[in-house]
């Protein structure tokens, strides 16, 4: 990480006029990574790959010993990609307003199984599995409690979860998902070592999202549609080198108009990890997802697809070569032998 430039702060808002912050730092890091893909059944083409990530933190601290942060990530797109404010208290726990990062409300934990490089869908081939979100695609606020015997409970809220980022002095307008205002509760414990045998993270949460039932379409069944309903709950076991880990997830959509419209997806997921020393690490993780209809009779039924992924990842100072082979069953919910695929990817990561 490259320290860049050095601001003074001050803060001028409300009562805290009379509170000023000393000065605070802004410092920039990135990296660049290079892949190679093969995946087969997919058309082919060039299977060279680039990418390239920037990540702008400011920092500063008030008299009072509160700290605030400003994040801005920049992962290869024409805009920003993610960002968020961050206000954390000596002992009131943490205020934080985010541009649609995922870090927020139960989105935190969407996917967060050990591997040794990235989630089963993240490594080149795609297995479209419909994830959890809550409010963390959203503008969202949330506020974090202290860290009391390893546990805190985060409450996030987004006036309208619709999914859009919006500059300030502006909002985002209609959405035709018909999606309000949404509330995720979060609660994660982390026991810390246990008699030097390891240690257990386990949490839990669960999001709603109130859906305006008056703008659906003429013709349509509003007595039949619900609210946006979505929950999360696991558990990771650390040993040592080796990492264990298993959870799960419902999502319904609220959505009963017809026999054949989508009622909401299942997902589990689990996957181990080994760190062999501090330099190579292999992992191997499944991730398995049922979509379901509103009636059960009708042709479709229920879709399953599943997916797994063994990973190794090797770092050499600042360069990391990763491998991943990964293989999934009913890609993006698609029955039969055409879901079916298995890919390579081979990457070279350098981080400055």
């Amino acid at each position: 990480m490259n320290k860049i430039s050095k601001i003074g702060l001050s803060a001028l808002c409300g009562s805290l006029a009379s509170v000023s912050a000393n000065a605070g730092t802004l410092s920039v890091a990135g990296g660049a990574t290079a892949t190679y893909v093969t995946n087969e059944g997919t058309a082919g083409g060039n299977p060279i790959g680039f990418s390239s990530g920037m990540t702008f933190t400011g920092a500063g601290e008030l008299d009072n010993g509160t700290t605030f942060t400003l994040t801005m990530t920049h992962a290869d797109q024409d805009a920003w990609s993610a960002g968020s404010i961050a206000i954390v208290t000596p002992s009131f726990g943490s205020i934080t307003i985010a541009s649609a990062n995922g870090g927020n409300g139960i989105d935190a934990k969407d996917d967060v199984m050990p591997t040794a490089w990235e989630e089963t869908d993240g490594t080149g081939l795609t297995i479209g599995h419909d994830k959890i979100s809550g409010v963390g695609g959203s503008m969202n606020v949330q506020y974090k409690t202290p860290k009391i015997m390893g546990t805190t409970l985060a409450l996030a809220y987004a006036p309208r979860n619709n999914g859009v980022q919006v500059t300030d002095k502006s909002s985002s307008g209609s959405s035709a998902e018909h999606k309000g205002q949404g509330m995720d509760a979060l609660l994660d414990i982390n026991t810390g070592d246990l008699m030097d045998l390891g240690s257990i993270n386990l949490f839990a949460g669960y999001s709603i999202t109130n859906r305006n039932t008056n703008a659906l379409s003429a013709g349509t069944n509003t007595d039949q549609a619900s609210d946006h309903e979505e929950a999360v709950g696991g558990v990771i076991f650390t040993i040592g080198p080796l990492k264990v880990g298993g959870q799960a997830s419902v999502e319904w959509l609220g959505n009963e108009q017809t026999a054949t419209d989508v009622a909401g997806y299942r997902n589990v997921a689990y996957g181990v990890s080994f760190n062999v020393n501090d330099d190579l690490s292999v992992s191997y993780g499944v991730s398995d997802s049922k979509k379901g209809f509103v009636s059960a009779n009708t042709s479709t039924g229920t879709i399953n697809g599943q997916a797994e992924s063994i990973q190794l990842a090797y770092t050499m100072g600042g360069a990391t070569v990763k491998i991943a082979r990964t293989s999934v069953e009913d890609q993006n919910y698609t029955t039969g032998t055409t879901g079916d695929r298995d890919g390579m990817t081979f990457a070279l990561s350098l981080a400055f």
